[in-house]
């Protein structure tokens, strides 16, 4: 059977797929083809259940749940780091009453970097917390990998970085950007919990049987990466957009870790809360039943 896998074109996800992309374990009766594209686009595809098994925004998750499981495994968060919102001057005084007025390059209204900015403006981050008025801005979807180039050229005030921007925006390379808000930081100091951004989904449909052994081929598959890590990040760094070897290991150790192999107790009830977070300021419209395969 012919299992088909969308994850992002990123140095993280090509490090968690490597060794099912190159077969490098038996994966018998199954054979799986990889669908590299943008969070948001994959986002959107899973809306119409296209893959078996994809990588989901938690956010965009939110509206999928009758479609698709969460995997157990495969996930990123970030734990006291996460999306960047910059902007090409350094932001004066409150970061959210820096948001008034302006324009920001967003890489899908679908993400969970959007939803985290959504309730940064708000100070929301559970439910039960009073629903601040937010300041008034607007919100432009650009290409993830076009932002930091937008923001330094002055056609937006500032834009939401995911993936390796994040560790390069700062670069006169990459237009020299500031900081207005880490929203992994912020996150981590209102909860203690890490930042849920992405996770796998599995389509219902295949059943339990087919689910539990393409889930054990995947999770094979991190581990591998994480034994051979070498390797994994040599092929990485084709995705890795001019980074070097040690800026992508640097990467792909932020976000495939302990978390990737099992959400664990803290990273089900971040995700939770995240999402319940989403509902109570109406950003979501009812609430989630989340639900893992075994």
């Amino acid at each position: 059977m012919l299992i088909h896998v969308g994850h992002s074109p990123d140095p993280d996800d090509a490090f968690m797929f490597y060794a099912l992309t190159f077969g490098c374990f038996d994966t018998a009766p199954y054979q799986y083809k990889h669908h590299l594209e943008d969070i948001e686009t994959l986002n959107r595809r899973a809306e119409k259940g296209e893959y078996e098994v994809t990588a989901v925004s938690f956010h965009a998750y939110a509206h999928l749940t009758d479609r698709y499981l969460l995997l157990p495994h495969g996930a990123s968060f970030g734990d006291g780091y996460g999306p960047i919102l910059v902007a090409k001057d350094p932001p004066e005084g409150d970061p959210v009453s820096w948001l008034e007025g302006k324009r920001i390059a967003v890489p899908g209204t679908g993400t969970s970097a959007f939803l985290g900015l959504q309730l940064f403006a708000r100070g929301v981050t559970k439910p039960g917390d009073p629903v601040g008025e937010a300041p008034k801005f607007e919100t432009e979807v650009v290409p993830f990998d076009r932002i930091i180039e937008e923001v330094a050229q002055g056609r937006f005030d500032g834009g939401l970085l995911i993936h390796e921007g994040q560790l390069t925006y700062q670069e006169e390379a990459s237009g020299g950007l500031s900081k207005v808000v880490d929203l992994g930081v912020w996150w981590k100091e209102q909860t203690g919990l890490p930042l849920p951004l992405g996770g796998n989904a599995i389509r219902r449909d295949l059943g339990a049987e087919r689910i539990k052994t393409i889930g054990a081929h995947l999770v094979r598959s991190v581990k591998w990466g994480l034994e051979h890590r070498s390797e994994a990040l040599k092929y990485a760094l084709k995705y890795a957009r001019d980074m070097g070897f040690d800026l992508a290991d640097r990467f792909v150790g932020m976000y495939v870790n302990d978390y990737t192999l099992d959400y664990g107790d803290a990273g089900r009830t971040a995700v939770n809360q995240f999402l319940s977070a989403g509902v109570h300021t109406g950003l979501i419209e009812s609430k989630v039943n989340l639900e893992w395969s075994e």
